[in-house]
């Protein structure tokens, strides 16, 4: 006999080992209509498929993403809590745009968390193209993020946008930031969400993008990418690869190119 689920439980999939943690969203029949908990993804899949995950193991992949709120932390944060002399320091201003309220509450924990300066906004992904540019005009970030939720619908068209749910719209909006801001210092995009179109999103001008595997990424990883960027001196250049191992996803699942750093040191009388 099946076991009884319902809406609002945190359930796997059988038939994938359980290997990736859901929230039930809505059943309609003898389907359940899912939405990841840690990872950009959503799904369907038959109720006889699905097993309630325990508080405890939930609790346990709580820990693990809390736990990845330190990994995105460089060794100027040291700095950063010494004022001698009065020193100080401004982290580079980011603008997080997400097609997923949830999600959008989890990355700004993790920037409270990592003390950066960060204002947030729930957008749909066809809507971006026009309200990211927008917002850009208004609060004059350094770091934009776009993200959402996208999948790959046709793998035997991998490089044809429109075999991807939401790729399109990233592209687009990618785009229209590049026509305001052509330099990759001065505005630096960070795009993409589950199985997006890497190449597309690079070629269109963003600094960092998902996903190269065409895998899913975890609900963090376009955060850590920018917590980490916001936090780099400006004088350096963002260690690629210390910050793209700092994410979940990692290699596979997030790529970019060389970009500068935005924090910036000061000095005032004390």
């Amino acid at each position: 006999m099946s076991e009884v689920v319902k809406v609002g439980d945190i359930v796997g999939r059988r038939s994938y080992n359980s290997d990736t943690m859901f929230r039930i969203e809505n059943i309609v029949d003898e389907t359940a209509y899912l939405k990841g908990i840690f990872f950009r993804l959503t799904a369907d899949a038959p109720l006889n498929d699905l097993e309630v995950i325990s508080s405890e193991e939930y609790q346990r992949a709580e820990q693990v993403e809390f736990d990845q709120y330190r990994t995105i932390l460089p060794p100027v944060m040291s700095q950063m809590r010494s004022y001698d002399n009065g020193d100080f320091y401004i982290s580079g201003r980011i603008l997080h745009v997400d097609g997923d309220e949830e999600y959008l509450q989890k990355s700004i924990k993790l920037y409270k968390y990592a003390k950066v300066y960060a204002q947030a906004f729930a957008v749909e992904e066809k809507d971006m193209k026009v309200k990211v540019p927008e917002l850009v005009r208004r609060l004059r970030p350094n770091i934009v993020v776009i993200t959402g939720h996208d999948a790959l619908e046709d793998k035997e068209h991998e490089d044809d946008l429109s075999s991807y749910r939401s790729s399109k719209y990233f592209v687009e909006t990618v785009n229209a930031l590049r026509e305001m801001e052509p330099s990759l210092d001065y505005l630096i995009v960070i795009a993409g969400a589950c199985q997006s179109h890497f190449e597309a999103l690079i070629g269109s001008g963003a600094n960092f993008a998902s996903s190269p595997k065409r895998i899913n990424i975890h609900a963090l990883d376009p955060a850590i990418i920018a917590a980490t960027v916001a936090l780099t001196p400006y004088e350096e250049q963002v260690d690629l690869r210390e910050a793209i191992e700092k994410t979940i996803a990692q290699i596979a699942g997030i790529g970019g190119l060389q970009t500068k750093g935005t924090l910036r040191y000061g000095i005032r009388k004390v």
